[in-house]
């Protein structure tokens, strides 16, 4: 009984506690009703009578060691957890990788950036219209065939409530609301119900330039939209104005700029002309003034709208549209938080 009592005792010294669980496995097998201290107790009745004192005090000993052994198993297992919990707020913090814009952010605030030098407000509307502001006053008779310009989303078309087509929409608001002089632009994502592929995607954004001011001449559109190509471009970007066709305009036309790519030698980006169309442009036409009741024999004004997504496709060299839309974490991490 004396042996059994010393093997048992150098055996709870010994017991390893790695995890909460083999605490609760020391209790069960040492100081449970059927451990092996109470085996030891039952044992005990069974020793002659002389023997008894003695053992029955190493016994009592045993009990007492192997409880506290197991209060101390306990308070040490917790005290290591609380420390591997507990955070120093003195240490350095652990260094978080910056996130980066969306290239369509940069360039949308670049454009922006380089028109309020100028003098330009910016002005934005609602992406939900109704058909006056998206299409009537802006020149686009009813059933007129200038409409299938633009294949629109009809949200409801007993209502003619849609989602914009552009944002020229907002100076449509801006001109019934504003007397001139009126210089703003209208940044936004519009809506067109046209296939998606590598160069056109069914939604996208833009941002509309309009000025209205005395004499105001296609002269002033040339070198405000000149200013813009060398700012976002580079010094030595060139323009050249091609006759168009817009419903809000006239004279319109469609803004080239030189191939930054192939210098105007000619390369895929340029379909090999040396040129890159970016904007439409035009001087505003007498109705859509007229319709805001402003006296188009006192003023005059110019309006262009540049996509966003295309001009970010031509800084960085993106050549499929699809990507900027994508949310690829792979391509979005290649751009800084400035042009």
């Amino acid at each position: 009984m004396k042996e059994k009592i010393e093997k048992l005792k150098e055996s709870i010294k010994s017991y390893i506690v790695s995890k909460p669980d083999d605490i609760e496995a020391f209790r069960i097998k040492y100081l449970s009703k059927k451990g092996e201290v109470s085996t030891l107790f039952q044992e005990f009745r069974n020793v002659p009578n002389e023997l008894k004192r003695q053992l029955g005090q190493d016994l009592n000993e045993l009990k007492n060691f192997a409880s506290n052994t197991y209060e101390d198993l306990k308070k040490s297992f917790n005290d290591n957890t609380q420390n591997e919990n507990n955070i120093d707020l003195s240490l350095p913090g652990l260094p978080i990788e910056l996130g980066t814009r969306h290239p369509v952010s940069l360039v949308k605030g670049k454009i922006i950036e380089i028109f309020k030098r100028i003098g330009y407000t910016v002005s934005e509307g609602a992406e939900i219209e109704d058909d006056e502001h998206n299409f009537g006053r802006l020149n686009f008779p009813e059933n007129h065939p200038a409409r299938d310009m633009q294949d629109t989303f009809f949200i409801s078309p007993d209502l003619n409530v849609l989602l914009r087509t552009h944002t020229s929409s907002v100076q449509a608001h801006e001109m019934q609301e504003l007397k001139p002089p009126i210089r703003t632009i209208s940044p936004g994502r519009v809506f067109r119900n046209e296939s998606i592929s590598a160069r056109s995607h069914c939604q996208f954004h833009q941002i509309e330039g309009l000025y209205i001011d005395e004499n105001v001449s296609f002269a002033d559109l040339r070198q405000t939209l000149l200013f813009f190509a060398r700012e976002m471009f580079g010094r030595d970007t060139k323009i050249r104005l091609r006759p168009s066709y817009f419903p809000f305009t006239e004279p319109s036309a469609e803004m080239d700029i030189s191939c930054s790519l192939c210098g105007g030698k000619g390369c895929k980006v340029c379909k090999h002309t040396g040129w890159v169309e970016v904007l439409g442009c035009g001087m505003v036409d007498p109705n859509v003034l007229e319709v805001a009741e402003i006296d188009t024999k006192k003023f005059t004004g110019f309006a262009f709208g540049i996509g966003i997504e295309r001009t970010a496709m031509l800084v960085y060299g993106i050549n499929d549209i699809r990507l900027l839309f994508e949310n690829d974490i792979r391509f979005l991490k290649q751009f800084t938080s400035a042009i």
